[in-house]
């Protein structure tokens, strides 16, 4: 699974990547990926990257181009992005990075707007998200996990569902 973001300038800030994508190891997430608590079920060095779920709360600012693990902590903490949408693709031949990203910005994108209450480009909020690498599809991973985070990079307390800011 891997992430990517609406525009590079933005992610390479908040996740350290080059060419605007990160690359997870691991299989699918948790199937449609709904239901997240958003409280803290993690460890110090990260929750298993699949665990995550819609409503969960991550501290991912500063993971690298190969991760398995991401921390989840409480959202009334202070955080770095949340989970705010998961959607399957159509299982099949791995379709490539290029189409996978493509579905990922389809999927995400008005997904946001629903979420926040704005469009990206009004919102103080922007989104980013994980989606399967070739290895993970092959795995049986075909999930895009739409994150949001704060446009000025700065960590959240609370969840920006509704902000409409």
């Amino acid at each position: 699974m891997a992430t990517t973001s609406t525009t590079a300038a933005r992610f390479v800030a908040l996740l350290a990547v080059g060419a605007a994508s990160l690359v997870l190891a691991g299989c699918s997430l948790l199937p449609g990926g709904n239901g997240g608590t958003g409280t803290d079920t993690g460890t110090e060095e990260g929750d298993d990257v699949f665990s995550i779920e819609v409503g969960d709360c991550l501290n991912d600012a500063d993971v690298s181009e190969e991760v398995s693990t991401v921390p989840i902590v409480d959202c009334a903490e202070a955080h770095d992005s949340e989970a705010y949408y998961a959607e399957d693709l159509t299982d099949g031949d791995f379709p490539g990075q290029d189409s996978i990203v493509s579905s990922a910005e389809s999927i995400c994108e008005p997904q946001f707007t629903t979420f926040v209450g704005l469009a990206d480009a009004d919102s103080a909020y922007t989104y980013s998200y994980y989606y399967p690498t070739q290895e993970s599809w092959e795995a049986g991973d075909r999930e895009i996990l739409c994150v949001a985070y704060s446009d000025d990079l700065s960590q959240i307390t609370g969840s920006v569902k509704g902000a409409n800011k």
